[in-house]
């Protein structure tokens, strides 16, 4: 019986992929479930797993742009028995000479089949490439890019890669917001040193109880949510003519993963304390580090925190995430000198800044809004403990 395999629907409103890279060669025999392509949408990259076992005929390339319910390749599920035994016996021999061809290094490195196959047939050292699969696993791509770094011209030298299905879609929005939106950004700075003093104090407690760190995030998500009950213009998206309020808060967390920028959601925010909060985002950050976040965990939000102090980030403008209205950038924390009641004092300070529609958000809104979370941050014990630390760190 042959089997053709169609491209699933990745999710809502995504009618096309692209097929970023086959793991199985044509005439390959797959097993029942075996993640036989990578596919790229314009939100993530996910895994085709094969639908029966049998034989496998590739009817589409990698790199290939394709529509959802399009056949792209072929199960011969009769095929079953000699043939998978055959091919058995042929994998045990080419694993036995890889190992001896290999260096030691390679022998360590995982690859994806065909990736394992060009590093051998082009003599490539696996230190040479960097790999951006799940848990750092070598695909076609990173050869392909290893190579022609490889193959540049002297110091002028340059090389050419498409663009992934993501990194378009991503840049593409990037484009829209600037064009579609008064976006505009309000700038302040925190005095972190009562949040340092309770990280210092308590952060090995939670750790121990809670097996999770207690981060800055915890503390920035609930000044936040915090702050949106009181201007609830921040918390709300255009739509057509209407503004929506939303009466919960879904927080939205950018992190850098190896396909692009990700930006996984905090569900009912608001309702959450710091240790479930810290959990979530650790969760989140890790599955999208390594490729197996999902469309369900990025869809929605209603207000996002992006975090580029992490990377060394002094000051920056924030782009929103539409369709949201408002986006919070933190940065990085640095010794400085402030006047504090007529005198110099160093004190670790942290530069935020608040990017928003100025189309449904005013000054007043997002300069008070911003001001609160300032407030919030720099007075963490008192409006977000209500003044008692352990209970609300549950210690």
């Amino acid at each position: 019986m042959l089997l053709e395999m169609k491209v699933p629907s990745p999710g809502e409103s995504i009618s096309e992929v692209e097929i970023a890279e086959w793991l199985v060669k044509d005439g390959d025999y797959v097993e029942k479930d075996q993640s036989i392509a990578e596919i790229d949408s314009d939100k993530a990259t996910l895994e085709l797993p094969a639908e029966e076992s049998g034989v496998i005929k590739i009817v589409v390339k990698d790199q290939e742009t394709v529509a959802v319910g399009d056949v792209v390749c072929i199960i011969d599920t009769s095929a079953k028995g000699e043939i998978k035994t055959k091919r058995h016996k042929e994998k045990v021999i080419e694993n036995a000479e890889f190992s001896v061809r290999s260096t030691v290094d390679s022998v360590k490195t995982k690859a994806t089949p065909l990736a394992s196959v060009m590093i051998n047939e082009m003599e490539i050292s696996t230190s040479e490439v960097k790999g951006t699969g799940e848990s750092g696993k070598i695909t076609k791509s990173d050869v392909l890019e290893a190579m022609q770094e490889d193959s540049s011209d002297g110091p002028r030298g340059n090389s050419r890669k498409k663009l992934s299905s993501l990194r378009r879609k991503i840049a593409s929005r990037l484009v829209s917001v600037k064009n579609e939106t008064a976006m505009l950004t309000t700038f302040n700075e925190v005095d972190m040193t009562q949040i340092f003093e309770i990280r210092k104090e308590y952060k090995e407690r939670f750790k121990e109880k809670y097996d999770v760190g207690l981060g800055f995030m915890s503390f920035f998500t609930k000044s936040v949510t915090k702050a949106l009950q009181d201007f609830k213009d921040v918390n709300s998206m255009i739509d057509g003519e209407h503004i929506i309020h939303h009466n919960y808060v879904d927080i939205g967390i950018a992190v850098s993963a190896p396909k692009g920028l990700m930006v996984p959601v905090v569900r009912n925010a608001e309702l959450m304390n710091f240790q479930e909060i810290e959990k979530e985002i650790k969760r989140l950050a890790i599955k999208a580090r390594d490729g197996k976040i999902t469309l369900n965990e990025m869809l929605g939000g209603t207000f996002t925190i992006t975090n580029g102090g992490v990377f060394g980030s002094m000051l920056s403008t924030p782009i929103i995430n539409p369709p949201q209205s408002a986006i919070l950038g933190m940065h990085n924390i640095i010794e400085r000198p402030i006047a504090i009641n007529g005198e110099v004092k160093i004190r670790p300070i942290m530069y935020v800044a608040l990017s928003y529609d100025h189309r449904i958000i005013d000054g007043r809104e997002s300069v008070g809004f911003l001001v609160k979370v300032k407030e919030y941050l720099e007075n963490p014990i008192e409006y977000l403990m209500n003044g008692d630390i352990q209970k609300h760190l549950g210690l």
